[in-house]
């Protein structure tokens, strides 16, 4: 399975810029990839100063990033993983797109496990975790904090994927990220595809780094800033 994670950091305030630069960056790379991941809320950025600035970046499941991605993904015949901030009625998530190779989604992802920025205005993700079966191999879908949750290790390690689509927003902590992530998933056989951003958002500093890593051992990584594109072809089971 040859994968590829997109580090990109959101033009903060301009979504259609955001958007086509994002897409831009995924479709130069996705020639001849199995499965293409996207960061958290890539093309809008993570930090708002209330509710009222989430919901009017939100979008409908099937708006304007679907539309987007969904070009990319019939055009290289991949699957492809794309974080947004989802409006669902009176209702907003922190999600993920999962579209086929045909450009249709087949899923929307929701975050389970919300971090203190998710708090003032995200609903606990209702999706639950799902596996998707592609020609090349499996992969399952968690978004950042998701992590930290005991119960998706415990699907990890249930279903054994042979990757992990991981749209992130990593806030720099002052320590090496790979080898936490590599902690977490022992255990794991699937490859992590982790796909972060970077650079100063409000107070935050998020690390980049974006990484495909099988345990501890690290296929292809990103600096921790500037936007970049990695890709790796995964070792058979």
């Amino acid at each position: 399975m040859r994968v590829v994670a997109v580090q990109f950091k959101a033009r903060k305030g301009d979504f259609d810029r955001s958007l086509a630069e994002l897409c831009a960056s995924a479709d130069a790379h996705a020639a001849g990839a199995d499965l293409v991941v996207l960061p958290e809320m890539g093309a809008t950025g993570y930090v708002f100063a209330d509710r009222d600035a989430v919901w009017q970046a939100a979008e409908e499941a099937d708006g304007p990033t679907l539309a987007a991605v969904a070009a990319v993904a019939r055009r290289h015949h991949c699957w492809l993983v794309a974080g947004f901030p989802e409006r669902a009625g009176d209702l907003i998530f922190n999600s993920a797109l999962v579209v086929n190779p045909a450009g249709e989604r087949v899923f929307t992802y929701r975050k389970t496990l919300l971090y203190s920025e998710d708090l003032p205005w995200a609903e606990p993700g209702d999706s639950g975790y799902r596996r998707f079966d592609t020609d090349a191999g499996t992969f399952g879908v968690g978004i950042c904090m998701d992590i930290n949750d005991d119960g998706f290790v415990d699907w990890l390690a249930a279903e054994q994927p042979d990757a992990i689509a991981f749209p992130t927003n990593w806030v720099k902590e002052g320590a090496p990220v790979w080898p936490y992530w590599a902690w977490r998933l022992q255990g794991i056989r699937g490859a992590l595809v982790a796909a972060n951003t970077w650079g100063d958002e409000g107070p935050i500093t998020f690390s980049g780094k974006s990484a495909i890593l099988s345990g501890f051992r690290l296929h292809a990584w990103a600096e921790e800033t500037g936007d970049a594109v990695i890709s790796a072809t995964l070792p058979s089971a």
